[in-house]
């Protein structure tokens, strides 16, 4: 008998809370066997929203009170004194009491990064956790990490993000040797920082598959699988990623709409614009790994859809499947043995 998993939802996080996470939940089952979901939050407002829904008698849901919410403004450390009955917390209560396998939260991402490191600690041998996505590439898609948990990154956790990402890609993507590039302003070897310098030594000495220094167009072209960065950048380079597949529609709607000849040429271009559109649509890369600790949080978008909120609920499944965390974990010992060796 298939051993059934559960992942435990914040649904009082995000900019729209139940009315995105409800539907969310009742798409991604509606795909998926093998889970459960666990609804945290006010359990009434749960309750009416199922049951606008037609599912409040769903098999696979299971409602757990929580009688706080972290605001999207709220201070992490406040968050963590004073919001201990938050649906936040309690989701990653769950996690850690193995009342769930992973939790997923639209929510706060300061409090979530804060919270999960406390009450779930980071893996041996890692010093920070980070946050980690896939963005599209020519090829399919690129491992970013990290996102912007880390604003500044010693030499060391830049070689933790790497093997992390390395181990995540082997995971998900089924890659044996995934290739693994440090976020630089140039490919060269004396360019950047002393920091960046460092870190590529370490990567270089590693057994991971380290390809050099790679430049931000690198991310999209198929280069490289894996790409290290600290929060800053990388967190830049996110934002500007999305804001470039807004922008690029937008100009394509645009002038497919200006007279009456463009409006045919849109017409007959049809299905090749809704094929471009699902390939940028910034909602299918959603859901983010927050890589290092000893149990699986997948970060969503404050502002997503159901339809994105979805795909991170199936991030989540696919990390839970694939053992990243015990992963990581093994990878990394080993790594240390390797270079207490040398």
């Amino acid at each position: 008998m298939t051993e059934v998993r559960t992942i435990a939802l914040d649904v009082m996080g995000g900019d729209h809370g139940a009315d995105v996470v409800l539907p969310a939940a009742l798409r991604f089952l509606g795909k998926r066997s093998g889970f459960d979901l666990l609804l945290v939050g006010d359990r009434e407002v749960i309750q009416v929203g199922l049951k606008k829904l037609g599912a409040a008698e769903h098999a696979r849901l299971r409602i757990q009170h929580a009688s706080q919410t972290v605001e999207m403004d709220e201070l992490p450390s406040r968050a963590l004194r004073f919001k201990k009955d938050s649906s936040m917390r309690v989701a990653i209560d769950m996690v850690k009491e193995g009342r769930a396998q992973a939790c997923v939260s639209a929510g706060n991402t300061g409090a979530l990064m804060a919270t999960a490191r406390f009450v779930l600690k980071t893996l041996p041998g890692i010093d920070r956790p980070a946050i980690c996505t896939s963005l599209p590439s020519i090829s399919g898609h690129t491992w970013m990490l990290d996102l912007g948990a880390n604003i500044d990154s010693s030499p060391e956790h830049l070689f933790q993000f790497g093997l992390m990402g390395s181990v995540l890609a082997r995971a998900v993507d089924g890659n044996p040797q995934p290739s693994v590039g440090l976020l630089n302003i140039g490919q060269e070897e004396m360019k950047g920082s002393d920091t960046l310098r460092e870190a590529a030594a370490l990567l270089s000495a590693s057994p991971l598959n380290y390809i050099g220094f790679v430049e931000g167009d690198d991310v999209y072209s198929g280069k490289v699988d894996v790409v290290a960065c600290d929060g800053f950048a990388g967190n830049i380079s996110l934002k500007s990623t999305e804001g470039a597949a807004k922008l690029i529609y937008h100009f394509i709607r645009r002038e497919f709409t200006r007279n009456i000849f463009t409006r045919i040429a849109g017409l007959v271009a049809l299905p090749v614009l809704k094929a471009f559109k699902r390939q940028i649509d910034p909602r299918r890369y959603n859901g983010a790994s927050l890589l290092g600790l000893r149990g699986s949080v997948i970060k969503s978008h404050g502002g997503a859809d159901a339809l994105a909120f979805s795909h991170a609920i199936e991030v989540a499944a696919v990390v839970v499947e694939r053992n990243v965390p015990q992963l990581i974990s093994s990878q990394l010992q080993a790594a240390i043995v390797e270079r207490q060796a040398v």
